[in-house]
């Protein structure tokens, strides 16, 4: 354990966010994402919901501001209801003053981009359709 980081955060994620440079993409996906099969490297937090999780990233890791919009989320199909959980993302990226407006990507296409991602975190969430991808910023 170490001071000021979350015990959610494990030794392999924040070793991951370590090696994220600029404009690398970190995917968190609920417990139906397909995370084995699109991840270039896995950390599994299967314990724990995508808002803890992206709570103690961004507690460490800055988002893009060289992008309009540097969380994706995966958008709902065939009339599904907007999930409540993205509000939740909304006022989590709000706590550290980081953009609130997140865009939308179709489904094949989040997970085109999942493919490309530096690495993607497995959890335990049960809401549908909570994943969500963070562009790493710089730190300044």
């Amino acid at each position: 354990m170490l001071k000021g980081i979350s015990p959610i955060i494990s030794p392999e994620l924040l070793k991951i966010l370590m090696e994220m440079g600029h404009g690398d993409e970190i995917v968190i996906g609920d417990g139906n994402f397909p995370a084995a099969s699109c991840a270039q490297r896995l950390v599994r937090l299967d314990g724990h919901g995508v808002t803890d999780v992206l709570d103690a990233i961004l507690a460490l890791m800055p988002l893009d501001t060289y992008v309009d919009l540097p969380a994706s989320l995966m958008a709902t199909t065939n009339g599904d209801p907007i999930p409540k959980i993205w509000e939740d993302y909304k006022k989590v990226l709000a706590k550290y003053d980081e953009k609130t407006d997140m865009c939308e990507l179709e489904r094949f296409e989040f997970y085109d981009r999942a493919k490309k991602a530096y690495a993607v975190v497995a959890t335990g969430e049960t809401a549908v359709y909570a994943n969500i991808i963070l562009k790493k910023g710089v730190v300044k």
